[in-house]
């Protein structure tokens, strides 16, 4: 069975960090690209952030130089460091895993950046 657990998430200061990790099990990890996306309520889930088995990252224009997405294939695990955090990226951060036809999301975890 696939499984990916995102956690880290919880309530923080605006410019404030948060470290959010995914544990993945059940697939051989090390192929997958692995992504971030996001869900603010009533808007849609958007991309924040990817990273190739080759750890090539891309990132949403929004969080450049502010987040930092990194893997370690042995403990099958994808994190993303979140940096001088903003209200607006307050929102449901879940984690994907895609190779070939799979294509495998978590269950989210909650992010929330209030004074």
């Amino acid at each position: 069975q696939v499984q990916l657990v995102e956690s880290g998430g919880g309530l923080v200061q605006p410019g404030g960090s948060l470290r959010l990790s995914c544990a993945a099990s059940g697939i051989f990890f090390s192929p997958y690209t692995m992504h971030w996306y996001r869900q603010a309520p009533g808007k849609q889930r958007e991309f924040i952030a990817s990273i190739t088995k080759n750890r090539i990252t891309n990132y949403q224009n929004s969080v450049k130089g502010r987040f930092t997405i990194s893997r370690d294939n042995a403990k099958n695990t994808v994190y993303l460091q979140m940096n001088n955090l903003k209200p607006e990226d307050t929102a449901v951060y879940y984690c994907n895993g895609r190779y070939a036809t799979d294509d495998y999301w978590g269950q989210g975890t909650q992010v929330t950046v209030s004074s």
